[in-house]
């Protein structure tokens, strides 16, 4: 696992190496941080990566004591996937759009499940997993618009396509967009939702023309990472695709 790299006063970008659907990746979780209130976790990663948070959390001089909420983008496995182990080592809170809480919470099978065919060919651990995805209770519903009241102000945008109840998360005194799966990037440079992985594409843009609606000084998604350099016209570029 890289460092964790700072974003601003508030928020860490925390690069995981992973292997998802066979490739090498890396994925971008974050780390919202605040002294008084605690730390806040968006996404958790594939199943077993708890010990890679823990490593990251001890490069800041921080424990598992220290995170006090998880925020869930979407149920996909690669973000929800190490949630059960991370809330039995902090027992943070688990907070969710309300959309997205039965999938969450297993209520309601994943929205992504792969067809007969595709699970075969998996190896008999993944196989395991999904007959027996992680899950978690959501302790605390968001709702779109609302602000968290931690880190100078965090604004949760409900940013549906790539599932029902995806959210992003701007965290206002920094100017910082997380935008989970809503968004996606390589090198710096910003680009809309990946269609093949997105049910609801048509939604999906109309997410992204919301989110350009903020004034973001930096964009995280969590593939691709860090959007640093023009993020705001960025964000504008990549709204106006597509409104193509």
């Amino acid at each position: 696992m890289a460092e964790p790299i700072k974003m601003s006063e508030h928020v860490y970008a925390l690069p995981i190496g992973a292997v998802l659907m066979g490739t090498p990746t890396t994925i971008f979780p974050a780390l919202i941080l605040d002294e008084a209130h605690g730390a806040t976790l968006v996404d958790t990663g594939i199943p077993g990566m708890e010990g890679l948070f823990q490593t990251a959390l001890r490069t800041l001089k921080l424990s598992w004591t220290d995170v006090k909420r998880i925020i869930v983008t979407h149920h996909d496995l690669d973000h929800i996937g190490s949630l059960p182990a991370i809330l039995a080592a902090s027992g943070a809170e688990v907070l969710a759009l309300e959309a997205e809480v039965p999938y969450v919470q297993g209520e309601k099978p994943g929205q992504k499940q792969p067809s007969p065919e595709m699970l075969a060919s998996m190896p008999p651990e993944m196989q395991a997993v999904f007959a027996n995805p992680p899950k978690a209770h959501v302790t605390q519903v968001l709702h779109d618009g609302e602000v968290l009241d931690f880190a100078g102000g965090v604004k949760v945008i409900a940013t549906p396509g790539h599932t029902v109840g995806h959210l992003s998360l701007y965290v206002q005194q920094d100017g910082v967009l997380i935008t989970g799966d809503a968004m996606t990037s390589a090198g710096g440079q910003l680009n809309g939702p990946v269609a093949r992985m997105t049910p609801d594409m048509g939604q999906a843009l109309k997410s992204v023309q919301k989110l350009a609606q903020e004034s973001a000084k930096a964009v995280l998604t969590y593939h691709g990472g860090l959007v640093l350099e023009d993020a705001a016209a960025q964000l504008v570029r990549v709204a106006a695709e597509a409104d193509s």
